[in-house]
């Protein structure tokens, strides 16, 4: 039974590691597939990541928010979702916090997050 549980884990961390290390605060990219009928497209959801769940577990999930058209959009996704085709990291944000809620109550610049410089 517990080469069953290793072989599992060995799968998510190989997918795991598909995937940019990224945190609340940063801008991605999220290309999604999209099924319509027999039809698969993949849809891209970009946005700022408010937060990340249950980290280092299967059920691992994190949340991206953007703003459509004035108004608040967020999904949920969870890490090792087959719907997943890949995750773009566009920006890294400045942040003193893990949850970033405070979000949901801006509008325009009040909602911006600075960008972290980093030495290159």
């Amino acid at each position: 039974m517990s080469e069953l549980i290793k072989l599992v884990e060995a799968t998510v961390e190989n997918r795991r590691a598909e995937y940019p290390n990224f945190k609340a605060g940063d801008t991605i990219n999220v290309h999604v597939k999209i099924r319509e009928g027999n039809k698969e497209r993949i849809q891209q959801f970009q946005g700022t990541v408010i937060q990340r769940r249950n980290a280092g577990s299967v059920g691992e999930t994190f949340t991206v928010r953007k703003i459509s058209n004035g108004i608040g959009v967020e999904r949920i996704f969870p890490i090792l979702s087959p719907s997943l085709a890949k995750i773009e990291l566009l920006r890294r944000g400045k942040v003193r916090r893990a949850r970033l809620f405070f979000l949901r109550g801006r509008q325009g610049k009040a909602a911006r997050i600075k960008e972290l410089k980093t030495a290159k």
